[in-house]
C-alpha cells in the first residue's frame, strides 16, 4: 500500500486515478511515499525517510527544495503545459485590458449612480476617456517559448499581431508547435527594442531573476506594456518603479499584486489567476497523478525537473531502480555486484541529467536485502528501490 499525502486541494477527479486497493490518500496521511502539492511551501518541510517522490500540480517548482531532494535521490514531478491554455487566455485578457483601457472603464461604470438622470447620455459623453487601440498590427515580444509561451505567441499571431520570440533553450517539440510566422529574435535586446508588448514565460531561477531590469528600460520602446504571468522577480522591482515613473513602461500587467504599485493607474494586477480554472486544475492533477503512479509502481520517469526521462517495458522477475551521482564506473560497479550475487541482468537502461543519473535494472530472480545494502554502500549512490 502506497501512502500519498496531499498538501493542497487536488482535483478529486485526479485523485480518483489512484486505486484504493493500492493507495492511501489524504491530507492526514503520515510518513508518505509520495506528496502531491500545488502552492504549499516545502522549503522548511520535514520529509520522512520513506518519501519516494513529490509531484507538483503545476509547472513552477520554486516552492519545492529540488536540490535537497535530488541529493536524496527523490524525483520532483511537475505538469508542464497542463495549465498552458489557462495562462494563455489570461495573458490575452491582460493585453486587451491594457490596450482598451478596460480596467479604467469598468471602474468608471461601477461608480456611476444607476438612478442619475440622463444616465445614457452621461455614459456616452464619458466613453471618450477610455478610447484605446487594437492589437492587430502591433508587435508582441515573447520571452520564453515553452508550452505557455508558444501558445501565447501563436494566439497573438492569430489576432493579427507581429510576434517576436526569444528562447535559447527551446526544445524540438516547442519548435514544432510554434507558428512559422513567429520571428526569432537574436537577443533580448533586439526583442525589447522592437516590442510594444512584452510577455514573460520563463521559470524563476538565478539566470532569469531580473531578466528585465533597469538597463532593459533603455533598450525598450516608450510606453511598452509589460506582462508578467510567469513569476514575481522575473522583472526587477526597481525597473518597474522607474519605468512607470518615466513613462517607458506604459502599463504593467501582472498576476502577482505588489503593494507598491497597487494604486498606480498604469498597473493591472490579478490575484494569481493564471492556472485558476477548473480545466487547468484537473489537467494538472491528471498529469502528475499519472506520473507519480508510473514512478512508484514501475520506476518510470516523465516530466521530473531533476531526473532524466526514462521508460522501459518490464522483463524478468524483479526491477531495481538506482539513483546515483553522475560519475564514471557507476554502471560497472552495479553490474559487478549483480554478477557476484549470481543475478542475470535481463535488461538495463541508464540516463543522466546534470549531476544525477538514473538506472532501471531488470533481473531474472528475486533480490535479497543484502544486495540492496551492498548497492547503497557504493559511494555516490543516492537511492535504491526494488519493485517485485
Amino acid at each position: 500500500m502506497y501512502r500519498i499525502q496531499t498538501l493542497n486541494n487536488i482535483s478529486k477527479h485526479g485523485l480518483a486515478k489512484l486505486p484504493a486497493a493500492l493507495y492511501e490518500v489524504g491530507d492526514q496521511v503520515q510518513d508518505p511515499h509520495g506528496i502531491l502539492v500545488r502552492s504549499a511551501d516545502l522549503h522548511q518541510h520535514a520529509f520522512g525517510v520513506n518519501l519516494k517522490a513529490i509531484a507538483r500540480a503545476g509547472a513552477g517548482v520554486n516552492n519545492i527544495p529540488v536540490d535537497a531532494l535530488s541529493k536524496r535521490g527523490i524525483p520532483v514531478f511537475n505538469a508542464p503545459g497542463a495549465n498552458a491554455n489557462a495562462v494563455k487566455e489570461l495573458v490575452l485578457a491582460g493585453m486587451l485590458c491594457a490596450v482598451r483601457n478596460l480596467d479604467a472603464a469598468l471602474r468608471f461604470v461601477d461608480q456611476v449612480d444607476p438612478a442619475m438622470d440622463e444616465l445614457d447620455a452621461y455614459v456616452e459623453a464619458k466613453k471618450k476617456l477610455f478610447v484605446g487601440q487594437e492589437l492587430a498590427g502591433r508587435t508582441l515580444g515573447v520571452v520564453g517559448l515553452g508550452a505557455i509561451g508558444v501558445k501565447v505567441a501563436n494566439a497573438a499571431h492569430a489576432l493579427g499581431m507581429r510576434v517576436l520570440g526569444f528562447d535559447p533553450h527551446m526544445t524540438v517539440e516547442g519548435a514544432w508547435r510554434l507558428s512559422s510566422d513567429v520571428i526569432k529574435a537574436a537577443s533580448l535586446s533586439e526583442l525589447y527594442a522592437e516590442s510594444e508588448f512584452i510577455s514573460f514565460h520563463v521559470p524563476l531561477n538565478n539566470a532569469t531573476r531580473g531578466i528585465y531590469c533597469e538597463a532593459s528600460l533603455a533598450q525598450s520602446r516608450k510606453g511598452v506594456v509589460l506582462l508578467n504571468f510567469s513569476r514575481e522577480g522575473i522583472i526587477a522591482e526597481s525597473a518597474i518603479t522607474q519605468g512607470l515613473s518615466n513613462g517607458i513602461i506604459g502599463r504593467y500587467v501582472s498576476d502577482f499584486p505588489h503593494g507598491e504599485w497597487l494604486k498606480n493607474p498604469k498597473v493591472i494586477a490579478f490575484p494569481h489567476l493564471g492556472a485558476s480554472t477548473a480545466e487547468a486544475e484537473e489537467n494538472c492533477a491528471f498529469m502528475v497523478v499519472d506520473q507519480l503512479r508510473d514512478y512508484l509502481e514501475f520506476g518510470h520517469v516523465q516530466n521530473a525537473v531533476n531526473f532524466p526521462n526514462m521508460r522501459l517495458a518490464r522483463v524478468g522477475q524483479t526491477r531495481v531502480c538506482v539513483t546515483n551521482l553522475n560519475r564514471p564506473n557507476m554502471i560497472g560497479q552495479l553490474s559487478h555486484i549483480f554478477g557476484v550475487a549470481g543475478l542475470n541482468i535481463a535488461q538495463m537502461q541508464n540516463a543522466s541529467r546534470g549531476d544525477l543519473a538514473y538506472n532501471i535494472v531488470d533481473v531474472d530472480q528475486a533480490v535479497e536485502p543484502a544486495l540492496v545494502h551492498e548497492i547503497k554502500a557504493i559511494e555516490g549512490i543516492l537511492g535504491v528501490r526494488v519493485l517485485s
